[in-house]
């Protein structure tokens, strides 16, 4: 039965007044001068030893269940490390002592001193000598918080979520594992790791709509990084060869469960690279990953089985062609390619380039059905204004992106380096920005200037940090690997 206002209204007066109750009984409730000696895994995988050494453990955590039997109670203790049952009689903690033990409510944090012992059903157990209230708490802990109508207050709240949902928690500390791996694996690639601006005098690295704030004291507006790439490419042209960003992007886009405002990525570039080097590293990276964090390359996502040792390329042209059963092997010439979108009921508007339209093509009948890892390559020139043009056909790039599971999980591609190629190719972008296409590329002219110093050939690479975690912990939304995702303003 869900809580309503007024007996959660209720029941929040009735711990008020507990708190009350602590006061004057001259205890403090929210103590800070607790040292625990141990965790509860501790605890649990060291109890032959702490129990035979009659070792006096310390631990702390939140009391998460109470089964009162008149003068003695079983309570649940939760850690971060796990949960470990607690014995407390009168005899031991004597009777006042006793009465404000049970007084106590699920959610209080306390911290405890006592012997171990184990159950006849063999369970590890705390007989608690002393206790200390840490931290009364004032709101009842919800009854049920799973079910698809608590979604959005467990992402509101998550501090609540993480304390009754284990396997949320679960998440989170595998994302922090994969953070730490990733950056294992690039540094130990010699890849040295770099900050560089989250303000911007010129949103670029990406297609996408930025935010915009003010600078007081330089009187300018500024934008909100939507993508690093190019003031890594900047450090390409200062000589360093090696170098990965991992951290936040802001782009001004709607909310789904592939899509949050903020997210993060990793970018990599190396110089004397191309695109088929990045493609081995995206591989490489990925399957140390998750060999590591998750102990398989056999994994599960939305009820699918994904094998990460079994990897596939092919061109967007050939992908088309094998899902849509259209060829755009030799068609460069609009109005063919125009027929075949009308053909195929694909949007366009008059502006549209052959290329944006094979895009579009590739967009609606192929990538929901790229479900084991596939690398598609060749894209556009019009759709990848920072990549290199292919040398055999200068309507495509040496770019890749990485699909599993219907989801993008990686873009790449051999970096363009030449100032005049690239500065006509932001010129085309601006008339697209002209047009009504606010997501197209501004002009950069110290990136071009830079690029005139001289950038040598390099490979570049972007992966989607929170969609690869979805990937390797099974989330189907985005929402579910981020700690504190953006909603909608809570209605009061």
């Amino acid at each position: 039965m869900a809580t309503n206002d007024s007996e959660l209204n209720e029941l929040m007066l009735k711990r008020r007044r507990k708190l009350d109750n602590l006061k004057e009984e001259g205890i403090n409730a929210y103590g800070n001068d607790f040292n625990r000696s141990h965790t509860v895994e501790d605890v649990v995988e060291d109890y032959d030893q702490l129990r035979e050494e009659k070792v006096m453990v310390k631990v702390a955590g939140r009391i998460m269940a109470v089964r009162n039997h008149g003068k003695s109670s079983f309570a649940d203790l939760k850690d971060m490390s796990g949960k470990v049952q607690l014995y407390v009689k009168e005899g031991n903690v004597g009777e006042e002592g006793y009465e404000l033990f049970n007084d106590l409510d699920i959610g209080d944090q306390i911290g405890i001193e006592g012997l171990l012992f184990k159950t006849r059903q063999g369970e590890v157990t705390i007989q608690v000598e002393e206790f200390k209230v840490l931290a009364k708490s004032l709101r009842p802990l919800p009854e049920k918080w799973h079910g698809l109508t608590d979604v959005e207050k467990r992402y509101r709240q998550r501090y609540v979520d993480l304390i009754v949902n284990d396997d949320v928690q679960q998440n989170f500390i595998i994302r922090s594992k994969i953070l730490h791996k990733i950056r294992e694996y690039l540094e130990e690639e010699d890849f040295l790791e770099v900050q560089t601006p989250l303000m911007h005098s010129v949103a670029g690295g990406a297609a996408a709509r930025p935010f915009v704030t003010h600078h007081n004291a330089l009187d300018t507006d500024l934008y909100m990084r939507i993508a690093p790439e190019l003031y890594l490419k900047r450090l390409l042209v200062g000589g360093f060869e090696k170098v990965f960003e991992l951290g936040k992007n802001m782009r001004n886009e709607g909310l789904s469960t592939k899509h949050n405002p903020e997210f993060t990525s990793l970018e990599v570039y190396q110089a004397y690279a191309d695109y088929n080097d990045m493609m081995e590293l995206t591989e490489d990276l990925i399957k140390n990953v998750a060999g590591d964090v998750l102990d398989s390359l056999e994994i599960e996502y939305d009820e699918q089985e994904i094998d990460l040792n079994n990897w596939r390329k092919m061109s967007m042209v050939e992908a088309i062609k094998e899902h849509a059963d259209v060829d755009f092997s030799n068609v460069d010439d609009l109005e063919e390619a125009k027929a075949l979108a009308d053909n195929k009921g694909i949007d366009y508007n008059e502006n549209t380039a052959v290329g944006e339209i094979i895009n579009e093509f590739f967009e609606e009948y192929v990538e929901d059905n790229l479900i084991q890892p596939t690398f598609i390559t060749q894209y556009p020139v019009e759709v990848s204004p920072l990549a290199r043009r292919n040398p055999n056909n200068p309507n495509f790039t040496d770019r890749f992106e990485l699909f599993i599971a219907g989801n993008e999980i990686a873009n790449a591609f051999s970096e363009l380096n030449d100032p005049i190629d690239q500065k006509e190719r932001f010129k085309k972008q601006m008339e697209q920005r002209e047009a009504g296409d606010d997501e197209a590329h501004m002009m950069d002219n110290d990136f071009i200037r830079a690029l005139e110093y001289g950038m040598p050939p390099a490979g570049g690479l972007g992966i989607g940090i929170d969609r690869l975690i979805m990937l390797l912990t099974n989330s189907l939304s985005i929402r579910e690997v981020i700690l504190f995702p953006h909603l909608r303003p809570e209605k009061e």
